[in-house]
């Protein structure tokens, strides 16, 4: 089954184009079928990008899944039409009332700030506790995570010498995780951060499991609660051209930046990127939808509810 993605959505022209099954919210509609619900909290500044992204990923699975997109209400991004912030986003108070099958919340570039320095931390702590409760299962990606793992357990981040910046070797700590199915034993991922969090801290925190690490990016994968949460430090969502994107923009405003490691051929950036993550960039969303979401849902969306949140 394909993607249901509100009506004129910019992401459905662009994945049709790439032979990518989507379709519109009006032709879903036909169909005789519940789909899951997943609400997507994309906090990134170019937003058109990451709804792109994300709907290739998510659209590589035989259920229907209905994405709902949700903004922060107390911010104005710069870098997308407010129109399109109007027509395809809702605000946090529009949705709370009700229960969603997953989650998706993305990175922010705001990860040199202290948390509780970002404006809209009082409403974003809300937002994740909302998720805790009324969310089957949540994905935190990249600064997300950081700050998911702050908010619940008290862990800190760190700022790097130098910013992670390429495309890096994982290995899998336990491969019979569901998540984990038919992954390799080792896998690539993209990084791009100015800061980490620490293996010693988490290993501090019973609730926590590490699922995967490298030994260059540090740890990647964190679950809880068996699955309603998973915290990703790395972007498995990029397309091959985001890293090169950052380094021409940071290069041109002459800011400090390295050539993104084991990334472009030969390590030139002449040469286009070497894509090393797509394959299992699609696994892990489908794993994800198939083991975490689909099959621990309630048919009654209400009914998530009872499975508990993280306050207990």
């Amino acid at each position: 089954m394909p993607l249901n993605l509100p009506i004129n959505l910019p992401a459905i022209n662009l994945l049709k184009k790439e032979h990518i099954f989507v379709m519109d919210s009006l032709r879903a509609s036909e169909q005789d079928i519940r789909p899951l619900r997943v609400v997507v909290l994309n906090l990134m500044p170019l937003k058109i990008t990451t709804e792109t992204d994300l709907v290739r990923l998510l659209s590589n699975s035989s259920l229907q899944v209905e994405l709902i997109f949700m903004k922060i209400k107390g911010h104005k991004p710069k870098n997308t039409p407010i129109e399109h912030l109007m027509e395809f986003y809702k605000d946090f108070d529009e949705i709370k009332n009700e229960c969603y099958d997953g989650m998706i919340i993305t990175g922010a570039p705001v990860e040199l700030l202290d948390f509780k320095d970002v404006t809209y931390w009082d409403e974003l702590t809300d937002i994740f506790r909302w998720a805790s409760r009324n969310v089957t299962s949540t994905l935190y990606i990249c600064w997300a995570a950081q700050a998911g793992l702050f908010h619940f357990y008290n862990i800190p981040k760190y700022n790097l010498p130098a910013k992670l910046f390429g495309i890096f070797k994982h290995r899998v700590n336990d491969p019979f995780v569901p998540i984990f199915r038919g992954f390799d034993d080792e896998f690539y991922v993209p990084h791009s951060r100015h800061t980490e969090i620490r293996k010693a801290d988490i290993q501090q925190v019973p609730a926590l499991t590490i699922l995967s690490e490298s030994k260059k990016a540090g740890v990647y994968m964190v679950m809880a609660r068996g699955g309603r949460e998973f915290f990703i430090t790395g972007h498995s969502e990029y397309s091959p051209n985001t890293l090169h994107d950052e380094y021409v923009r940071d290069t041109k405003k002459r800011l400090p930046i390295n050539i993104p490691e084991n990334y472009y051929r030969d390590d030139n950036p002449a040469n286009p990127p070497v894509v090393r993550w797509r394959s299992h960039a699609n696994l892990l969303f489908t794993n994800w939808l198939n083991y975490y979401v689909y099959q621990e849902t309630p048919y009654r969306t209400e009914d998530i509810r009872k499975l508990g949140d993280l306050s207990q």
